[in-house]
């Protein structure tokens, strides 16, 4: 044992303190040392919140200090304690890959976190993905901050009524059951930040939670200086109407980077996870210019390159909005008094076309017009993207819209079973998770006795779960009670399907043939079980009526036995169902999947995918690793794709998939699906987590914008000046350029181009010659520089010159100028182009 004694920075917390410690750091939700301590003071209550802030907040003290004067509780107690601040304070993936780089803080901004049930601030996909990167980052050893909003009723919770419809709820969240702790000044007050609205100032409270060796701080309007309207800013995630989500907006991303300030922490970097937080660029330009006596202008150019764009969304519509009256009504003094900038400069950052005063503000545009570098969620989520902002980028190919990708990843950590964790940890280790080596080798090894012992245990301990659970819902809606026990086996195939409801996921391609369902589910010989779950926005009447449709459905007699919609989907429900699942369905209408995550989760617990050829699985997809339904083409919302894909995925249930779960050797085990288990677990597993999707951004978003944001920082911003200026004289000058005569030759197997341009009053250094063709079959697009011919050149015009492969036609070619300057984005930080015909 450690003596906790000789590690510094706790051995000085004591009995109720040192429990509150390990309470209030959401380690607990990913690694469950500590599960234990918390089901000695209060089993049922931890069994029923699996939360031991709760815990300690209600088991009485004396219960507490009886545990404490135990031997073994007091042991292991110091021992957690022990283990984590070392862990915390040790080298990690970050240090040893990046030794010596000062990096010291990446603010990421995001309108939800899903960490754990205790803190319910998180809606569904969005919130997954920025809970599951915080914990990675921790594990990583990579400093992000986290920013967002405490909620004071978060998302709405579900229930069903006797007839099956949705029926929303919301419980308050107390944040004196929530662990998270008020964030306090030196002097032990409270610390509370002012922000301009109208008619006043209001206050915002600051909270926060600790991640392992990170934190997330949460701002919360909900302070009783405050209006009544006020204080309710922070009340509901994606509640209200288009003003309540702006005043939230502002909140996050005006509020946010100025309690970064408060803190005394500078970052580098600002990850914006999603446009809802676009304010926050305003706010780091305002303080730039605060620091250095710079313009607006001037301050954006230096701050732009530190900041990050993950966009989400997979069409226009999604993005936020606002009526320009409205931003007015809340920006003008902002902008006026704080930015120096007019309203009118800083609504057409927002704007595809600035002078069109009537265009809404899109907060997306603003997001992208104030970050170096922009992704998308998936590969094929980046084409989607580059698609959505063409607009913003007129005469530009679409493949060069400044748009990458970075496929999101889930925290293997917090969606794996026990057993699961047990089995990854024989075959590659404890540390499996932090980048060190590959596991894939390793887990090729496990025998397919070690997997179906992982499925079978994995399939009754879900089982066992939902009895129980659905039997409380049967009770809640009102019905008499069942004992699911006898409706679900251990042994049978068990197939999940649970995310939010909405129609261009959809939920209700299984029921495109209703008696075809029934025949599959209850085949004697092969029968299946289908657990569903899931909620539809509060606005949004088709995706209740989806899961109306399907309440209805297991009305069937014959369909009661086999089917299961359970309520209010959380996380907690996620992790069970997808850590026992044998089957994950997904079947989006693709392109609208920007990723998805769901079928992520169940890879590492052994379950397999079958999905629509969209998000991550159009990229992830191969015969070894699960099932395919699509062609990998977009459709266009045409009506007849449902009928043909409803038509696949019943085919391969019947045909190919439900057979080989079922096909036994004399082991009494499926072989073929045991091996498709195995490749899909190793091949899969690392490369769809939130390990290596954090280490990506890092090593290609991160330090890249740190050191680009110090670059233009440093010397007085002497880099940012230079770079104002040539954007400056790029648009002024711009229109002056012009192509004169092009010829081309072809011999020796090449084409030889000679093109005259005259540059109007621009210098040659100060933009690019380029020989342009589009993709052909299969292939990239050609972009051929050329070089400036030495001495044949006059003082109007400059003679450009290249040669290139034969193997096209010269007419495939045409010569194009682009601004340069070595240390510019283009065409982010100018969309200016110039083609020959």
């Amino acid at each position: 044992m450690n003596d906790p004694k000789a590690v510094t920075g706790w051995s000085k917390i004591e009995g109720l303190d040192a429990l509150a410690e390990l309470a209030l750091n959401l380690h607990w939700s990913w690694n469950h040392a500590a599960d234990n301590l918390w089901k000695y003071l209060d089993p049922e209550l931890w069994e029923a919140t699996q939360n031991p802030w709760v815990v300690l907040q209600t088991v009485s003290r004396e219960k507490i200090r009886a545990a404490l004067t135990t031997l073994e509780f007091r042991q292991h107690l110091d021992d957690l304690l022990s283990t984590n601040y070392q862990s915390y304070k040790s080298d990690a993936w970050f240090q040893k890959k990046h030794p010596g780089f000062s990096l010291t803080a990446v603010a990421y901004f995001s309108m939800e976190f899903m960490l754990t049930e205790a803190l319910p601030i998180y809606s569904g996909g969005l919130g997954n993905v920025a809970g599951d990167q915080m914990k990675a980052a921790s594990d990583l050893g990579v400093p992000v901050i986290g920013i967002g909003l405490l909620y004071g009723q978060g998302y709405f919770r579900q229930n069903f009524d006797a007839e099956g419809r949705q029926q929303v709820l919301y419980p308050v969240n107390d944040p004196g059951q929530l662990p998270i702790r008020p964030l306090r000044q030196p002097d032990g007050e409270w610390l509370r930040l002012q922000i301009q609205l109208p008619g006043s100032k209001i206050w915002i409270r600051c909270w926060e939670a600790s991640i392992g060796r990170t934190k997330l701080y949460l701002l919360d309007s909900n302070d009783f200086a405050n209006t009544a309207a006020y204080r309710g800013i922070t009340s509901e995630l994606y509640g209200g109407d288009a003003e309540m989500r702006l005043k939230q907006e502002i909140v996050l991303g005006i509020g946010g980077w100025r309690l970064l300030r408060a803190l005394g922490i500078q970052p580098e970097v600002c990850h914006l996870n999603e446009g809802h937080a676009a304010f926050a660029i305003l706010e780091r330009t305002r303080c730039y210019m605060e620091d250095h006596a710079t313009s607006f202008h001037l301050a954006l150019m230096v701050t732009r390159v530190g900041n990050i764009f993950t966009t989400h969304t997979a069409v226009d519509a999604g993005f936020d909005r606002f009526n320009p009256e409205l931003v007015r009504k809340y920006l003008s003094r902002y902008a006026k008094e704080e930015l120096a900038l007019p309203l009118e400069d800083l609504l057409a950052l927002g704007r595809q076309n600035a002078t069109d005063i009537s265009e809404c503000f899109n907060m997306a545009y603003l997001a992208l017009r104030g970050s170096g570098q922009i992704n998308g969620v998936s590969k094929l989520h980046g084409q989607v993207s580059r698609q959505i902002f063409q607009s913003l980028f007129p005469r530009w190919p679409q493949e060069e819209v400044p748009i990458g990708s970075v496929t999101n990843g889930i925290h293997v950590p917090t969606w794996d079973s026990a057993a699961a964790d047990t089995l990854w940890t024989t075959a590659c280790g404890k540390k499996r998770w932090r980048g060190d080596r590959p596991v894939e080798d390793d887990i090729r090894q496990l025998t397919d006795a070690q997997l179906w012992q992982l499925r079978t245990a994995s399939r009754k301990a879900l089982i066992d779960r939902i009895s129980v659970r659905y039997e409380r819902q049967l009770a809640s809606e009102g019905k008499r009670q069942l004992v699911a026990t006898k409706i679900f086996d251990d042994n049978v195939m068990t197939i999940g399907f649970a995310r939010r409801f909405a129609t261009y996921k959809r939920p209700n391609l299984l029921l495109h043939n209703p008696e075809r369902l029934i025949r599959l589910l209850s085949n004697p010989g092969r029968p299946l079980q289908l657990i569903l779950a899931g909620k539809a926005h509060p606005q949004d009447f088709p995706g209740q009526a989806l899961i109306e449709q399907w309440n209805n459905f297991i009305k069937h007699s014959e369909v009661g036995a086999h089917v299961l919609f359970l309520s209010d989907y959380d996380m907690l429900l996620a992790q069970e169902i997808v850590q026992g699942i044998d089957l994950w369905i997904n079947t989006p209408e693709r392109p609208w999947e920007a990723c998805g995550t769901s079928g992520m989760k169940v890879l590492v617990n052994g379950g397999l995918n079958l999905s629509e050829l969209d998000g991550w699985w159009a990229e992830a997809y191969s015969p070894e690793v699960g099932w395919a339904i699509g062609d990998g083409r977009e459709h266009g919302g045409d009506p007849a794709l449902d009928a043909v894909e409803a038509e696949t995925l019943y085919g391969l249930l019947e045909e190919v998939i439900v057979p080989e779960f079922y096909d036994r050797n004399d082991k009494g085990m499926p072989s073929q699906w045991l091996g498709r288990i195995r490749e899909s677990m190793a091949r899969l597993t690392p490369r769809f987590s939130a390990g290596r999707a954090v280490r990506e951004y890092t090593d290609h978003y991160y330090l890249p914008a740190a050191i680009g944001f110090r670059e233009r920082a440093s010397d007085n911003s002497k880099l940012g000046i230079d770079l104002l200026r040539w954007q400056k004289k790029i648009a002024e000058k711009w229109s002056n350029m012009r192509f004169g005569t092009m010829d081309s030759e072809t011999h020796d197997n090449q084409h030889f181009f000679r093109i005259q341009v005259f540059l109007g009053d621009l210098d040659p250094h100060e933009l690019r010659v380029e020989l342009y063709a589009n993709a052909a079959q299969g292939s990239v697009p050609v972009r051929e520089v050329m070089t400036a011919c030495e001495g044949c050149s006059d003082p109007n015009s400059q003679i450009y010159l290249a040669k290139v492969s034969a193997a096209r036609p010269a007419s495939d070619f045409t010569p194009r100028v682009i601004p340069y300057h070595a240390n510019a984005f283009v065409p982010l930080e100018t969309e200016r182009i110039l083609w020959g015909r």
